[in-house]
């Protein structure tokens, strides 16, 4: 039970910081995107750092998680935090969730659910050797390269998602590399921690992955890059979980078919409570800025989603009568 909470509470602290570092990093100036300047940029609003502070409590309850229970079991939990993140995003907009919001949430739900149940997630399996460490890693690493090299040749829209898909997969593997260290830290001592390499790879894996959702955040509006997070972290953590940490799930044929529906619902869940209106959405000025043209002078152009009251147009009404935080410069 307590596994469940803490992922659970970890899952809210994450969703609600996600909403906030978006609607902070949004206003960074595109000139920073993938520069560690963004960061320096980010730190001096004091939203963003709400939403960091939400994040890193976020963190470290999913690090007491993994340090009572299997990565296999609390990855899934933990991609409930698009339920919380929305649940915020719906109070900013003003937006009912409606039969779509709904739906998401209960194919996420239900999702969760049945992977739990027919993996049935235990450990206790023999851990792999260095060698096996360093191909997985390697592995997720060799993709993360790949994404984002992609993502640079794309507009922006299609940037953001690529891009955040690369911090999932990072942000799995550090899950993964922080249930090692908990680990090793309870067998061997702070000083085998310390002499090992994991500890120093959640770090940059941490590091990297913030950098890299940041920029999603700012290319685009949330909807773009968080459903694709959300998804790509716990499929990610899995793989490594049984790759190398010595994860087990129930193999036979009836227990594999209802985790990959599992699975399977829970990214469908993710993409359609993603794309709910309530979720912040796009203006004419992002789609323009999207595809390289430059803004237009006049008043944003709602989509006609959110009414008008989503948050890239309150955030164009604080601004009224001059740029975007340097975006027009």
């Amino acid at each position: 039970m307590a596994v469940f909470l803490l992922a659970l509470g970890a899952a809210c602290c994450l969703g609600l910081g996600f909403v906030l570092q978006q609607h902070a990093a949004q206003r960074a100036p595109r000139a920073d995107l993938l520069r560690w300047r963004l960061l320096l940029d980010l730190i001096r609003m004091p939203q963003w750092l709400l939403g960091t502070a939400f994040m890193v409590s976020g963190l470290i309850l999913s690090a007491l998680a993994l340090h009572q229970g299997e990565v296999s079991l609390v990855e899934p939990l933990l991609a409930t935090n698009l339920i919380f993140a929305m649940t915020l995003a719906r109070v900013l907009t003003r937006q009912t969730l409606g039969r779509s919001g709904w739906a998401g949430v209960l194919l996420l739900a239900l999702g969760v659910t049945a992977f739990i149940v027919a993996g049935r997630p235990t450990g206790g399996g023999p851990p792999a050797g260095e060698l096996r460490h360093w191909l997985v890693v390697g592995t997720v690493v060799g993709l993360t390269v790949l994404l984002v090299s992609l993502a640079r040749r794309l507009p922006l829209f299609e940037e953001a998602t690529l891009l955040a898909l690369a911090a999932g997969l990072l942000y799995g593997l550090q899950d993964a590399l922080t249930r090692t260290t908990t680990q090793r830290l309870d067998h061997d001592g702070l000083a085998a921690v310390l002499r090992s390499w994991q500890p120093y790879a959640v770090v940059v894996a941490g590091v990297v992955g913030l950098l890299l959702v940041q920029s999603a955040f700012e290319a685009a509006p949330l909807r773009m890059s968080l459903p694709a997070l959300t998804a790509a972290q716990p499929l990610s953590g899995i793989a490594c979980a049984v790759g190398f940490l010595g994860d087990r799930l129930r193999v036979t044929p009836g227990a594999l078919a209802w985790q990959a529906v599992g699975l399977l619902a829970i990214v469908v869940g993710v993409i359609v409570i993603g794309r709910h209106p309530a979720m912040p959405g796009t203006t004419a000025r992002d789609t323009l800025e999207s595809i390289g043209a430059p803004p237009e002078n006049g008043p944003d152009v709602d989509n006609g989603v959110g009414d008008g009251n989503d948050i890239d147009d309150a955030v164009d009404d604080s601004h009224d009568g001059g740029d975007m935080s340097g975006k027009g410069e």
